[in-house]
């Protein structure tokens, strides 16, 4: 039988996305699972190769079809030996080997690559992207991550944690304590979790009114969709707070561009889906810090894959490895 499927695996905290995609990048089927992370973590790999199995038994196939599996997974991954080096939040121990886990639970080939790195991968193959081989992609979620392409292929770093594009220091001075132990990190003013900090922020200031003070005393919390959306009606706090983000993300995204000249750089994540208002105010600041011919060579784009950039990069893996 022809290996012409690969099943890309999203591994995410509380979720895990699995796919069945062709050689092509289609997806055949998609569905996810709980992430079980009791246990030191000693059942993710098992579930997943069970959910593998069971998926392929209610279709009618066989494991032979499966050319292997390829897995993006969250914290810096050594993309040589499959190992893990740090994901306390799915209860691993630090260095854990991942591919070898997955492979000896799955019978299958198997490829790790950190997950905004297959993220970028995705958007490079089947999104936005659309077949560039130097390209950026930041991810603006709960957190910010960020994946790396040039000449078609990741780049690594010397321990795998190159792209860590959220944790580039934003405020040098006086910043939010991060998650990973600094301070001042994108991740703190750029992420989900940052703009709503800036937003409460705005608020707590003596004189703050409009639409988002409306909404925050309405629901007692506001959401980084309520920032977007009272800006687009043109509240002035929302717009403040749209603007702080935007100068942040579009000067380190400027200077990223100043040292790769990627032809693309691309902005996913659930923070992208903002859309125009965000794209646009992130553009002003990145032609603003930009050197002149990167500013002319590089484009800006938003993320057309959605939650499936992950499962499609992962699945890259595999064709572009081991595929036929």
């Amino acid at each position: 039988m022809a290996k012409d499927w690969i099943a890309g695996v999203d591994l995410g905290g509380t979720t895990t996305k699995i796919a069945f995609i062709t050689m092509d990048g289609e997806i055949i089927e998609k569905w996810e699972i709980p992430t079980d992370n009791s246990n030191e973590g000693k059942n993710i790999t098992i579930n997943i190769a069970n959910s593998i199995s069971k998926k392929l038994i209610e279709l009618g196939r066989e494991k032979d079809q499966l050319a292997g599996v390829g897995m993006g997974a969250p914290g810096p991954v050594n993309y040589e030996t499959g190992v893990i080096l740090n994901a306390v939040n799915l209860g691993w121990q630090s260095n854990f080997p991942l591919q070898a886990s997955l492979e000896e639970s799955t019978s299958l080939p198997s490829m790790i690559e950190n997950d905004a790195n297959c993220a970028a991968l995705g958007e490079m193959w089947k999104g936005a992207g659309n077949g560039a081989r130097d390209i950026v992609c930041v991810t603006l979620g709960t957190g910010v991550g960020g994946g790396v392409i040039a000449n078609g292929n990741i780049v690594q770093g010397i321990n795998g944690a190159a792209g860590e594009i959220g944790h580039i220091t934003s405020i040098p001075v006086g910043g939010a304590p991060c998650n990973c132990g600094k301070s001042g990190c994108l991740e703190t003013v750029a992420s989900a979790t940052g703009i709503v900090r800036l937003a409460n922020e705005a608020l707590g200031k003596h004189g703050a009114r409009g639409e988002l003070f409306e909404k925050n005393k309405d629901n007692g919390r506001i959401s980084a969709k309520d920032v977007f959306d009272c800006a687009r009606n043109g509240d002035l706090l929302a717009i403040q707070v749209l603007d702080e983000v935007a100068f942040h993300l579009g000067f380190t995204l400027a200077n990223i561009a100043n040292t790769l000249n990627p032809e693309k750089i691309v902005l996913g994540g659930g923070v992208s889906k903002a859309g125009e208002i965000l794209l646009s105010a992130v553009r002003n600041q990145f032609e603003r810090f930009a050197f002149s011919s990167v500013r002319d060579s590089t484009e800006l784009a938003l993320a057309t894959l959605g939650n499936d950039a992950g499962v499609i990069g992962a699945s890259w893996l595999i064709k572009n490895n081991l595929g036929n």
